[in-house]
């Protein structure tokens, strides 16, 4: 079922028969509820008109500001970093916020957020979502906890495996939300994922299915059919020369800041791989990927891929929508340059509502007046699946620690990861220097 809005500004699709979900008031358990209904009535914002700026007359003048534009003093945000040492030798960085947790408890609501292709913590979309959530609620914000998961070689966070990290990779959110379900086992965790981490997060979610860490998820600006996507950013010479070659252009970055730690995996493939993808001049996403991501990607057996578009295939999310289990909310723009092929229908998964607005970029949404329309959108979501809805914890699987102090999932022995120190303050309000921003 769709519902369209004033001037078809906005239009949401919700499930033809959407879950009833069990409510909760002060922690009694109360009567049940349509997912259509709750969010119909409690996330009001998302049905409202949605006016951008006069200056933003098309999704890539939003984009384009997201790159360019000041944003160290709106939505300040600063972390205190945690420092996880995964199974394989890997290392990710997880920032915490807010750094005052005085009015915060043990099972305080925990927004986990998966960044985009290149990104950290720094990036003001994230921001955008992550200050206001983690305010204290006298001060107007929802007094939440806030991770952010950094992923291998972004933000950084160093390199110590001979792996980055992929678009079709979830164990390092897995791996995230084991060691954040451990440290904080009364606190129902929330995923929020941003263009590809968006698209890790409902993949995380459906391979997880009814063990899912996470009791709800929200993607902003999901690839979703990365083959179909792929052809058509390359398809225009706008597309292809700016969005594409700057992402293209934003992975090499990270492969040249972290090329002396992969090069000294002299026995292993993706040393070998370096000097042809270090060498590709200024290279398009799909040339980058080519030559490096589906060949050296990930272990094998499964890397490297035959072709870009079985590497590409494999990574997509459109595919496993139907296979989430959680109430999940997707908002993708209309005239997003970099996204142009999102689901029209969520079918019959009846935990899913799928909204797209007429206009906001890529991970923009900015609006007239000044801010961003998704904000207020997905703080009412968070809140729902937070505060409103009962959270069953008890379908976890169970964790131990071994004898060299990883946490490991029972009949998971082959992942793992141990927090081995602290990062110490990140100011979140610094972007990273030679990196596109919002991509």
């Amino acid at each position: 079922m769709s519902v369209e809005f004033p001037q078809r500004t906005h239009k949401v699709v919700f499930p033809t028969a959407a879950r009833a979900l069990r409510l909760t008031t002060q922690g009694t358990s109360q009567s049940e509820e349509s997912l259509q209904s709750l969010v119909e009535s409690r996330c009001a914002s998302l049905f409202r008109d949605y006016r951008a700026p006069w200056w933003a007359f098309n999704g890539h003048a939003h984009t384009l500001y997201e790159v360019l534009g000041n944003f160290k003093k709106v939505d300040q945000i600063w972390y205190k970093r945690k420092i996880l040492r995964v199974s394989d030798g890997g290392t990710l960085g997880l920032d915490f916020a807010p750094l005052d947790t005085s009015h915060l408890d043990n099972n305080s609501p925990i927004i986990v957020a998966v960044v985009g292709l290149t990104g950290g913590s720094h990036e003001p979309y994230l921001r955008a979502i992550l200050s206001p959530t983690s305010t204290k609620v006298k001060d107007g914000g929802l007094g939440y906890r806030v991770v952010v998961v950094n992923l291998r070689g972004c933000a950084n966070v160093p390199v110590t495996s001979p792996r980055l990290y992929t678009p079709g990779h979830t164990d390092d959110l897995r791996l995230a939300l084991i060691y954040i379900s451990q440290i904080y086992p009364e606190a129902p965790l929330l995923g929020v994922g941003f263009s590809m981490g968006a698209g890790i997060l409902i993949r995380y979610l459906a391979e997880e299915g009814t063990a899912s860490r996470l009791v709800s998820g929200c993607a902003l600006a999901c690839p979703w059919d990365n083959v179909l996507n792929s052809h058509m950013l390359h398809s225009t010479f706008l597309t292809r020369n700016l969005w594409a070659r700057g992402m293209g252009i934003n992975l090499q970055t990270v492969l040249r800041r972290n090329e002396a730690a992969l090069r000294s995996f002299q026995d292993h493939p993706i040393s070998a791989a370096l000097p042809a993808a270090l060498a590709l001049r200024y290279p398009t996403l799909s040339f980058f990927d080519t030559t490096f991501s589906s060949r050296v990607g990930g272990p094998e057996p499964m890397f490297p891929f035959p072709d870009l578009e079985t590497y590409y295939d494999w990574a997509s999310s459109h595919i496993v929508l139907k296979d989430v289990t959680v109430p999940l909310l997707a908002i993708n723009s209309t005239d997003d340059p970099l996204v142009r092929a999102v689901p029209v229908d969520p079918g019959r998964n009846p935990n899913v509502v799928l909204a797209r607005t007429r206009c906001g970029g890529h991970l923009a949404w900015f609006k007239a007046g000044g801010g961003r329309w998704v904000t207020q959108p997905v703080l009412e979501w968070l809140r729902l699946t937070a505060e409103d809805l009962t959270h069953d914890l008890s379908n976890r699987l169970p964790v131990h620690v071994d004898q060299d102090g990883f946490f490991r999932e029972r009949g998971r022995n082959g992942m793992g990861c141990k927090h081995i120190r602290d990062g110490g303050v990140i100011d979140g309000n610094r972007g990273e220097k030679g990196m596109l921003r919002g991509l």
